[in-house]
Order: structure tokens, then C-alpha cells, then sequence
């Protein structure tokens, strides 16, 4: 499935030379290539242990995210137990997903809590605790000194069924040799896991933001903006790269930032200890880092062209 010499260097022009969008956590960085630097990983520990059961878990966590960190930890914990526990209703799980992910975008903003915080979280949660922290600074880290004043031109979709995507991934997985993990983390990354309906500055377009003419040769005469042949072009873009001998190395093809590859294998490692965690990842929401903050784009926001972030509060509060 490798392409000819030519059409890989012209492909890896492309990626080098298009405008990616971190969108899951709404750092819109329009040069990413260009970002250098990390922060420094948090410890994972190599065991875990089993996390409490259902019947031994604490009361749920309140709707809304804690201000104090020692309670913003203890509520995450809860939420974690609450998202493993196959005995929980749809409302729980998403509320629990929800506050989830503001749980992780504030403590990545916030690495002055890390030492109230980490020591606060369970062993059996320590190694997803960390890399959940550290994937929201690797994708924010470059974003943090230029939120934008205006909302995106983007439509925010609901993903399709949990159960197709899986399917999806370990297709791609089963055809290419490309992990499932890390096609879902990369789609988690671009759009959401396909939630955001938009083009990148350079045109980069679909779930898993392929260039047309990249998407061409990777394709196999599909639909860009279908979530299953953009993630089998994913898979063989990858493929073609060398995931199998260097992962790092083509995943730094698919986007030529270090902070990116991190950040997928992050995400990629959580989802392969453990398949259940795909179920809070699922249900994040869509956040746009702004001049304003972070402003939440709910399923079913809708701009043709890009909005001012203050008229956007004034109709739609946070």
C-alpha cells in the first residue's frame, strides 16, 4: 500500500505546509508546524490497581465543576468510578464525562495544583490521570498565549454511535496495521471524534482533516467527509509512513508537531489498557479556547462565517 517515492514527498509537503486544528480542546494554533518545546510528562506508574466497585463508590460528584482543587480531584475520581461502572444510566455517564473533561482542561491550565492534586488520585487511576493531564498541556500549551476573539465557521454534529466508530477503527486497524487506539485518539484530536464540521485554514477537511489531494491518494475513491473511508485513509496514510517499524515517525507525518504525536499516544495508551475509557472520551464536549475563556459549542452551533466571541455571549451564556 506504500505510494511511489514522489507522491509521498509531495504528501509530505502537504502536511508539513497544512494548518491542522487541535479542535478537541479548541486550541486553534494556526501554525502549528512552527511550535517547539514540552512540558514535562507527569510519572505514570507501571501497575495499577483495580478501581473500586460500584457498591463501594462515593455518592456522584455535583452537575458543576469544583473551584478548589482538593474537591475538583476528589469529584474526578467519582466521575472516573462513574464512567467504569457498567451499571450507569446515559444521564450519568454524561454528566460524568462532562465534567470529566473540565476537570482535565483546568488542570492542564493549572500545573501549580499538580502537587494538591495528583496526590489525591487512587493508584488505579494515576497512570489515566496523567495522561490525560498531560495530553490537554501538550495540545493547549502552544494556544495558551492566543486565544481567539471570534468563534469558528464550523457546525457541531453528534458523532456517530459509539459501537460504528469502534467498528470503524478496528477495520482500518484490521486492513492496515494501524492501532484502533490511535486512529480514535487522532479523531478525538481533529474533530471530536467527528463532531466538528469544518475546513482548517489551509483546507484540510472530514473527521480526520485530510487535504483533498492527500485524501486522494489515500482514499480509495471515497467520501473525505465520511467518518468511515477518512478514518480507512487514515489507517493507510499511516501505514505508508512506517507506523509499524516507528509509530512516532508517522504520526509526526500526519502532523508535524511533537506536541501532537504526544498527545496521540496519550490518549492512544488509555484506550489500550482500557476500552472502557472510550466511553467519557465519547461524550466530551466541544471548547473553544477564546479571549473570553473557554466557550463550550454545544451539538448544533452553526456559523457560516466566523462570529465575535461577545456576540456569542451576549445571546448564548456560559
Amino acid at each position: 500500500m506504500c505510494a511511489a517515492n514522489s507522491t509521498r514527498s509531495r504528501l509530505t509537503h502537504d502536511r508539513v505546509m497544512r494548518c491542522r486544528m487541535t479542535l478537541l480542546f479548541v486550541t486553534i494554533t494556526f501554525a502549528l508546524a512552527a511550535c517547539s518545546g514540552s512540558t514535562s510528562a507527569s510519572t505514570a506508574p507501571t501497575a495499577t490497581a483495580t478501581p473500586p466497585t460500584a457498591a463501594t463508590a462515593l455518592p456522584p460528584a455535583p452537575r458543576r465543576l469544583a473551584s478548589d482543587p482538593v474537591q475538583l480531584a476528589d469529584d474526578l475520581v467519582v466521575d472516573e468510578q462513574a464512567l467504569r461502572d457498567p451499571t450507569s444510566s446515559e444521564a450519568l455517564l454524561t454528566g460524568a464525562a462532562h465534567r470529566q473533561q473540565a476537570a482535565y482542561r483546568a488542570l492542564g491550565w493549572h500545573p501549580e495544583w499538580d502537587a494538591i492534586t495528583r496526590p489525591r488520585i487512587p493508584p488505579w487511576l494515576l497512570d489515566v490521570y496523567d495522561r490525560n493531564v498531560d495530553a490537554q498541556r501538550q495540545l493547549s500549551g502552544a494556544a495558551a498565549s492566543q486565544p481567539q476573539d471570534t468563534l469558528p465557521a464550523w457546525r457541531i454534529d453528534p458523532p456517530v454511535p459509539a459501537n460504528v466508530l469502534l467498528r470503524y477503527y478496528r477495520e482500518a486497524q484490521a486492513a492496515t496495521g494501524v492501532g484502533w487506539n490511535y486512529l480514535a485518539a487522532i479523531n478525538l484530536i481533529e474533530t471530536g471524534l467527528g463532531r466538528i464540521v469544518g475546513v482548517s485554514p489551509a483546507g484540510a477537511q472530514g473527521p480526520m482533516q485530510f487535504l483533498p489531494s492527500t485524501f486522494a491518494d489515500y482514499g480509495d475513491g471515497g467520501d473525505i467527509l465520511s467518518p468511515h473511508d477518512s478514518i480507512m485513509a487514515a489507517g493507510r496514510y499511516l501505514a505508508a509512513n512506517g507506523f509499524a517499524d516507528d509509530h512516532d515517525r508517522a504520526l509526526f507525518r500526519y502532523n508535524n508537531w511533537d506536541r501532537y504525536v504526544r498527545a496521540v499516544n496519550d490518549y492512544a495508551a488509555v484506550l489500550a489498557a482500557d476500552l472502557a475509557r472510550f466511553a467519557g472520551y465519547y461524550r466530551w464536549d466541544i471548547y473553544y479556547r477564546t479571549t473570553a475563556g473557554d466557550v463550550l459549542l454545544p451539538i448544533g452551533y452553526v456559523a457560516t462565517s466566523p462570529i465575535p466571541v461577545t456576540d456569542y455571549l451576549a445571546t448564548h451564556p456560559q
